[in-house]
């Protein structure tokens, strides 16, 4: 019985991950199969008779690597300018396309502090440790208001990452961990099962030089 049940959790460790990674690919790209943005004259089952998986997929990409080649020059740049002027006065509509559009330019920005470090925090209570995310440093009238340098800390729940707690947390209060933040979001998602060994996150140390000395 022990045998057995060794060799059957040895083929669910392979299957299941295997099995649901397919599937969410797969109705990854399924969906995006189904919402492609062509004329139905234009797509594949009406002009080779049937259809080909991720050609959607492939339309998404070539699409946003094109309009990302557009908006890139300075004709491109004053046609948004005009577009974006265009959903200001739309009073509903600027205030969502603003406030979507300041968190991807965070989120995806290179030169920004978000969603860079991995950070421990003592919450709920002290004595009890959360992993957090780093998003910002220094926020307007909150900083203003506060005796010391806070930093916020998105803290996730599991195994959803997507919803969570924002910490305003005083910096001196936070440690910052060695490990990626695609490493903390395995943690949060594997519910704590999955954790990177400390030797894979230690940032390489230099040798110290060999003595040298004569008599």
């Amino acid at each position: 019985m022990h045998a057995l049940r060794r060799y059957l959790i040895a083929g669910l460790l392979l299957w299941v991950p295997l099995v649901a990674t397919v599937a969410i690919i797969k109705f990854i790209v399924d969906a995006m199969d189904r919402t492609l943005l062509l004329p139905p004259a234009w797509r594949p089952e009406a002009l080779l008779g049937f259809t080909i998986p991720g050609f959607g997929v492939v339309v998404a990409v070539a699409i946003v690597f094109t309009t990302g080649l557009v908006v890139a020059n300075l004709v491109g740049r004053k046609l948004v300018e005009l577009w974006e002027g265009l959903l200001a006065r739309i009073p509903l509509v600027n205030t969502i396309y603003s406030a979507i559009k300041q968190v991807v330019e965070t989120v995806l920005g290179t030169t920004g502090e978000s969603f860079r470090k991995v950070l421990l925090v003592e919450y709920p209570r002290k004595g009890v440790w959360a992993l957090g995310f780093q998003t910002q440093v220094g926020v307007g009238e909150v900083q203003e208001r506060t005796e010391k340098e806070v930093v916020t800390v998105f803290v996730p729940t599991t195994p959803n990452p997507t919803s969570g707690f924002i910490l305003l947390v005083p910096r001196d209060e936070v440690i910052e961990m060695d490990m990626t933040v695609e490493d903390g979001l395995k943690f949060v998602m594997s519910l704590g099962v999955v954790v990177p060994r400390p030797s894979q996150i230690r940032r390489a140390t230099p040798a110290a030089p060999p003595e040298t000395g004569g008599e």
